[in-house]
C-alpha cells in the first residue's frame, strides 16, 4: 500500500522559511493529485495547497496564497516551500493523494494515503 511521508517541519521565527517535503517509497507521486493539509490544536484540519496530476496547476487556500508554494520535485516527491510564515501557521502538517482525474481541491474527504505529519511551529 502507498504510503506517504512527511519532513521538514520545525521551529522558526515569525517571517521565516521552511520546506516541507511528501514522499512516496515506491511510487511515484506524479500519477496523483497532492495536497497539502495542516490541523492546529482544537481546529479542524484545512487544506492548504495541492497540485494536479493532469497539468501540474496548483491551488492555495487564500490564507497562504502568495505566501506558499507546491512543487513537485523528483518522482517520488512534492515540496511545500513556506515562506514569511506566521504564528497562525502553527499546525501539524500532512500531505495526502487525490487519484481522480479531476483538477485538485482542498477537500480531505477526497484524498487518501495521509501521512503521519510534521509539526511546523512559528514562534512570535
Amino acid at each position: 500500500q502507498l504510503q506517504l511521508v512527511e519532513s521538514g517541519g520545525g521551529l522558526v521565527q515569525t517571517g521565516g522559511s521552511l520546506r516541507l517535503s511528501c514522499t512516496a517509497s515506491d511510487w511515484a507521486l506524479s500519477y496523483y493529485n497532492i495536497g497539502w493539509f495542516r490541523q492546529a490544536p482544537g481546529k479542524e484540519r484545512e487544506g492548504v495547497s495541492c497540485i494536479s496530476r493532469r497539468d501540474d496547476s496548483t491551488y492555495y487556500a487564500d490564507s497562504v496564497k502568495g505566501r506558499f508554494t507546491i512543487s513537485r520535485g523528483n518522482a517520488n516527491t512534492v515540496h511545500l516551500q513556506m515562506d514569511n510564515l506566521k504564528p497562525e501557521d502553527t499546525a501539524v502538517y500532512y500531505c495526502a493523494l487525490d487519484d481522480r482525474i479531476s483538477l485538485c481541491a482542498l477537500w480531505p474527504a477526497d484524498y487518501r494515503s495521509w501521512g503521519q505529519g510534521t509539526q511546523v511551529t512559528v514562534s512570535s
